[in-house]
């Protein structure tokens, strides 16, 4: 084993749900990270957050105006830290990013105690949004508010400006690469988002305390409408929540010094990040990331782990996708649960802190005694940044050493040919994925299909919502539209798809 003093370890975990009947009293961000962080050193055996010496935080969209929150969050624990930053984004991996950082910075001696925190207040936020401006709450989307008032570019006049908009097209090509019917691919999501429910209906600090059959989150019913096809409500992350998650990481020396049990010591071992490129259309392929294969690989080789060596794992899982590319990558079984947390439709999604709360959750779980290894496993953007590590009740190879933990390059080398992207084309054309978007009565609004011309150059065409015929044929699972062929026509400003040819 490596040297005591720079061998990482999670001493304290901390998390907090904030459910207010008057959303004027809800918390907001950094009452919430302050909140989680002061229930992470009780969790530690108190006394730790005076000592912390780095801070970093996720950062938050409820409440923007008050970022960056890193500075204000140490003195709000008491600490003075010489080291107080955000990630760059709220992006779903930030918390894992943070981590492995954390462990790098133990390892090197540049810190003794760091503090990973994140939170969203967006029920609070959106429900106050609400009030002042006299609207529904639906109305008050923090997400889809980022895109107002920006004019519409080539992507959002297609209808693709959310994560909601962009991950159909990979959970769409996925079915078609692994040769599943829409019953097929829609099962497999019913199963894995099922568990998903059973381990939040079982952990105290998940959003929604309600198990549900495979069945009943992928079947369209009055509260669980079409979101964008195949995807449904009960598909999709949940952003409605207030919840804050933050933990305490320092150096096994120190735990042992500061009297923390032998049991409740975590190992944080090595962790591996890659990513696809920021433009969702510059992408070699929607059925497969390779950003997320090596980050995953890697991580298992240098943790010294399989698959069967895992007892538990988190796969992100902001929409079905994500777990599904996933697991097929490290060969994690369906009838395995993929969450510690419950998933962020039941667990929480909490933008970019949900891997927080994995975090948490999996500690708790090691220190329990339901296993001696686990992955976490995050996705942020646009299925863009992938960042995975393993955490242990015993130390893992490379314990006390620093280490490189970006394999973007590796990652660029198994890439394809990313196509040119053609944004006037008309004429003949494949369907390289696709998906359609609902009003909330459930109406089919328009789709969007993205094509590959003959020349194998990439483009865009609308399905109008009118078009009942194709929207039919991209819906029924009659037939798989990937791969089919169609003709694309100028209409006003837009490139529509007429029909499609067997």
């Amino acid at each position: 084993m490596g040297d005591p003093a720079r061998i990482a370890v999670i001493v304290g975990v901390g998390q907090v749900n904030d459910r207010p009947a008057d959303p004027a009293q809800g918390l907001e961000p950094l009452d919430l990270m302050r909140a989680a962080l002061e229930a992470a050193d009780a969790d530690a055996g108190g006394g730790w957050l005076s000592d912390v010496d780095s801070v970093a935080v996720v950062q938050q969209i409820s409440f923007r105006a008050q970022n960056p929150l890193a500075q204000k969050l140490g003195a709000a624990i008491g600490a003075t830290p010489a080291l107080a930053y955000e990630s760059v984004g709220p992006n779903g991996d930030s918390p894992i990013l943070l981590l492995n950082e954390a462990a790098n910075r133990i390892a090197r001696g540049e810190v003794r105690v760091a503090a990973v925190a994140g939170a969203e207040a967006l029920r609070t936020a959106s429900q106050r949004a609400a009030a002042r401006a006299k609207t529904d709450v639906a109305a008050q989307n923090p997400i889809r508010n980022l895109q107002k008032g920006a004019a519409p570019g080539y992507r959002q006049r297609y209808g693709l400006a959310a994560p909601v908009d962009v991950y159909p097209l990979y959970e769409n090509a996925g079915r078609a690469a692994y040769g599943q019917t829409l019953v097929e691919g829609q099962r497999e999501s019913g199963e894995i988002w099922s568990r998903f429910s059973q381990v939040a209906a079982q952990t105290p600090a998940a959003w929604i305390h309600a198990a549900r059959a495979g069945g009943g989150r992928v079947r369209t019913t009055p509260d669980n409408r079409p979101i964008a096809f195949p995807y449904t409500k009960l598909m999709v992350a949940n952003s409605s929540v207030n919840q804050g998650a933050g933990f305490l990481v320092t150096s096994l020396a120190q735990a042992r010094a500061r009297g923390v049990p032998e049991a409740r010591i975590v190992y944080v071992g090595r962790g591996a990040a890659a990513h696809e490129a920021d433009d969702f259309l510059a992408r070699d392929r929607y059925d497969a990331s390779p950003s997320m294969e090596v980050c995953l690989r890697r991580t298992l080789e240098w943790n010294g782990v399989t698959a069967e060596d895992l007892d538990l794992a988190e796969l992100y899982s902001c929409f079905p996708c994500v777990p599904k590319m996933a697991r097929r990558v490290i060969g994690w079984p369906v009838e395995k649960p993929a969450t510690v947390f419950g998933g962020l439709t039941f667990g929480g999604g909490p933008i970019g802190n949900y891997m927080s709360h994995a975090v948490a959750e999996m500690v708790d779980g090691l220190r329990a005694g339901e296993g001696e290894r686990g992955l976490l496993f995050a996705n942020g953007g646009f299925a863009t940044h992938n960042h995975a590590i393993v955490l242990a009740t015993h130390p893992l190879p490379g314990a006390g050493e620093s280490h490189d933990f970006d394999v973007q390059a590796e990652a660029d080398a198994a890439r394809g040919e990313v196509p040119v992207l053609a944004k006037d084309y008309a004429g003949p054309a494949t369907i390289e994925s696709y998906t359609v978007f609902y009003a909330r009565d459930g109406a089919p609004t328009k789709g969007v299909v993205v094509a590959r011309t003959p020349a194998g150059e990439r483009t865009l065409a609308k399905v109008p919502g009118e078009d009942e015929a194709m929207i039919a044929f991209l819906t029924d699972g009659a037939a798989e539209p990937v791969g089919t062929t169609g003709e694309i026509a100028p209409e006003g400003d837009d490139m529509v798809w007429r029909r499609a040819i067997a």
